[in-house]
């Protein structure tokens, strides 16, 4: 699904954007951190310092009302003939525990050195995105 001259950038960039929708199908976006197993798309909710408890948070409770998302990930530089996107859609679902949690983790785990401070604890929250859609664009020809 995703144009093989993409998978370096998509596998390099450090954060992407997730958007949910709420009941009331208004978005909401946050910025996370990813990886992919070239089948699904990951993002763990870890321990770093929020305001509200994993449960509760926004995107959590919009995915369990209404799974359908987007992962934006991006590059922006002043010289514009080298922007480009990668936009995946689809469905997504909690994982909380499991193989599939673990083989996540790790994932996380090799692409964020962070994450050996910031314990991505089982049972815990994973968001997994199954893309139904991918668009990449680049400025590049």
């Amino acid at each position: 699904m995703l144009p093989g001259e993409f998978e370096p950038f998509v596998r390099g960039s450090r954060v992407a954007r997730l958007a949910t929708l709420d009941p009331s199908g208004h978005p909401h976006m946050v910025p996370v951190c990813y990886a992919t197993d070239g089948h699904a798309y990951y993002s763990a909710i870890d321990a770093k310092p929020k305001r509200t408890p994993p449960e509760r948070l926004r995107r959590v409770r919009n995915i369990r009302a209404n799974p359908r998302v987007a992962l934006l990930i991006d590059h922006y530089e002043e010289d514009w003939r080298r922007l480009r996107y990668v936009l995946v859609q689809g469905q997504a679902e909690l994982l909380a525990e499991g193989a599939e949690f673990r083989s996540a983790r790790e994932l996380l785990l090799a692409k964020y050195p962070q994450y050996a401070t910031v314990p991505l604890a089982e049972p815990g929250l994973m968001i997994k995105i199954t893309p139904e859609r991918v668009v990449a664009w680049s400025a590049e020809p």
